[in-house]
């Protein structure tokens, strides 16, 4: 591997590496992001190393994460696009004499939509068809451990091009005209930020990329990172040349270890190459990256708490009249943007601040707030059909999410009907169904009660109870606040206490009108965003669904049928068939009966997991709440 000295000799191996990748002719794109592994994404991968070890047309590239994690493992066969899912080892020799030497499509590997429709191309699966790829788009192509696939695709020619044809300050403004906004959650315009770092007083500077991603159920960043790092290294170094910064680090949570070991692959590559370290392409620029693990602490997603931690101290937010841009990491100027906003950069300079604004909503000719431009990965689970990440324009909206590339709620054909969704992580609101043709941007999720976040998001169906919802949020706060500020730490642990009680039918008249106010305390009064945004949870959902809250209290009664302790399972004997399944899979061994006869639930031994109601063919499994109990069960 010889080190690149020049623009010029950058361009010739990029030329040569497209010619040597072997992307023009057939080649097996296999998943191997975190999701699919899990699913035995890695004996796949050696099988099909096994089945074309003697064909020399044939390639075989071990991606990252393609997106739709359920349906994994899954393989594309390129050119043509043809998509398998859930494929097993023992499907290579079938999938490789089949399709790629007869070019016959194998139905049972076909992903089938709630219609049962097939669908043999990836791009005309509805999963990917209304997305909108840009920070993903590499990631069904290349391996993420070897460099020449992420060169052969144009990689670091962006670099090449601020490094030779525009100064700090053109870049700066470039990045402020695309109007990207960071994509961690707080949607502060990344341009400014970088300007208030480069006009800082300092001999030096620091750049970071904040890879610590908390929040339940996100994963966009670890999966941008897992099958894209080069795009956040060089994002980063455009930014690092911008700044005037001659080191950096990635603050990366260290329950990610496939992630950390493909940026170490990736970071040492970079070096051996010369696109880290002294005097890159030849410039006088030059910047190295480090990594720093994070111990799982969700409050050093915080931009100051990270840094402390990064320092080896207790990673606790401090107040805000110090801007980081001024005084950041060891007390010197620096900079903060998350994976995916470092993962946009080089777009912006490859394609053009026209192409990037042409996409998202809103005006940022005038200020960079005036809009939400380019997309935005979400992780969109929950009770929906089609769970992965998906990648969206801003403006898009949450109807189009859910039900075209979600594929609508799961279970519909029982009954199952939309209820809410909850976006922006632990501190986000639950949005309820009216306001699914809203736009999703920054402004809009903000009106509606809730947040952008990180980009989670989460859908409920009718048999989720919104004040649990709430509850499960607050104490995951509670547990993770730093506990430096009172407003936070007080206000967290009284909130769980009123909420815990209420959702076990001890609710007082007032705890409503009390929540308010905690919450309303809160967030003028909190260090950080944390305890600014932790109420968002709580006040959407009085909001929205505050006749929950005030069934939960007076009668009892849970809508979701959730809250354990009001709840009972009952067998209607009308619509019992005998059939045992339930009995079966009970794991209390609380259902008793005989076999073609009526099944009952002994109370006294039942946990209310809900397992027999889930396993029930004919309905006959009902979930009884408030008077209802005492009707139906006397009790």
């Amino acid at each position: 591997m010889v080190k690149v000295n020049s623009p010029k000799a950058l361009e010739e191996i990029i030329q040569k590496k497209k010619k040597e990748s072997g992307k023009e002719g057939t080649y097996i794109s296999i998943c191997g992001g975190t999701g699919c592994i899990a699913s035995g994404g890695n004996g796949v991968l050696e099988a099909f190393q096994e089945v074309i070890a003697d064909d020399p047309d044939v390639k075989l590239v071990r991606t990252g994460c393609h997106g739709f994690c359920e349906r994994g493992p899954l393989v594309v066969i390129q050119p043509q696009g043809i998509l398998y899912q859930k494929v097993k080892p023992g499907d290579a020799a079938d999938i490789y004499e089949k399709t790629i030497k007869n070019g016959e499509i194998i139905k049972k590997h076909l992903y089938r939509d709630q219609k049962k429709q097939a669908y043999e191309k990836e791009a005309d699966v509805p999963f990917y068809k209304f997305q909108k790829r840009i920070v993903f788009k590499m990631n069904g192509h290349i391996d993420p451990e070897k460099i020449d696939d992420y060169l052969a695709m144009d990689g670091y020619s962006a670099l090449s091009k601020v490094l030779t044809s525009m100064k700090p300050d053109q870049i700066i403004d470039t990045v402020i005209k695309s109007g990207l906004r960071g994509r961690g959650g707080g949607g502060f315009p990344a341009g400014i930020k970088w300007k208030s770092t480069k006009a800082a007083t300092g001999d030096k500077k620091y750049v970071l990329c904040n890879a610590d991603e908390g929040d339940p159920g996100a994963f966009m960043d670890r999966s941008i990172m897992e099958g894209n790092p080069h795009s956040v290294i060089e994002g980063m170094l455009i930014g690092a040349y911008a700044i005037g910064s001659d080191e950096g680090y990635i603050y990366i949570r260290n329950e990610y270890p496939l992630a950390i070991k493909r940026l170490k692959v990736a970071l040492e590559q970079a070096r051996e190459y010369g696109f880290l370290g002294k005097n890159i392409l030849g410039t006088d620029f030059s910047f190295d990256i480090k990594i720093n693990r994070g111990g799982g602490a969700f409050v050093c997603g915080e931009s100051t708490a990270l840094m402390l931690s990064i320092e080896g101290k207790v990673g606790r937010p401090r107040t805000k009249y110090i801007h980081t841009a001024d005084s950041g990491l060891w007390d010197k100027p620096t900079n903060l943007n998350n994976v995916e906003t470092w993962a946009n950069i080089p777009h912006i300079f490859n394609k053009g601040v026209d192409w990037f604004t042409s996409i998202g909503t809103g005006d940022v000719s005038e200020h960079p707030w005036g809009g939400s431009k380019g997309t935005k990965i979400f992780s969109l689970v929950g009770k929906v059909n089609n769970t992965g990440l998906v990648e969206v324009p801003f403006g898009i909206t949450l109807r189009d999410i859910i039900f075209k590339i979600g594929g609508g709620i799961k279970n519909s054909k029982k009954g199952r009907k939309f209820k809410a969704v909850q976006t922006g992580g632990p501190s986000g609101g639950c949005i309820p169904e009216k306001h699914l043709d809203e736009p999703v941007d920054f402004d809009g999720l903000t009106k509606m009660g809730s947040m952008m976040g990180s980009g989670g998001m989460i859908v409920m169906d009718d048999h989720t109870c919104l004040v649990e919802v709430a509850r499960y949020f607050v104490d995951f706060l509670k547990d993770e606040s730093c506990g430096k500020c009172t407003p936070c730490r007080e206000g967290l642990r009284r909130m769980s206490q009123i909420l815990n009680r209420i959702v076990v039918g001890e609710g007082k008249e007032g705890d409503i009108e009390l929540l308010e106010k905690l919450a309303s305390a809160m967030e003028i009064s909190s260090l950080c965003a944390l305890g600014q945004t932790a109420a968002y949870p709580v006040l959407s959902t009085i909001k929205y669904f505050r006749e929950e809250y005030e069934r939960h209290i007076k009668d009892g009664y849970c809508d979701g049928k959730q809250c354990t302790e009001l709840i009972r399972y009952n067998i209607d004997e009308d619509a019992c068939t005998g059939c045992s399944i339930c009995a079966k899979k009970c794991p209390t061994k609380a259902i008793s009966g005989e076999l073609k006869k009526t099944y009952r639930i002994d109370q006294s031994e039942c946990v209310r997991c809900g397992v027999c109601f889930n396993v029930c063919n004919f309905n006959a499994v009902e979930i009884l709440s408030g008077s209802e109990i005492k009707e139906k069960m006397g009790e």
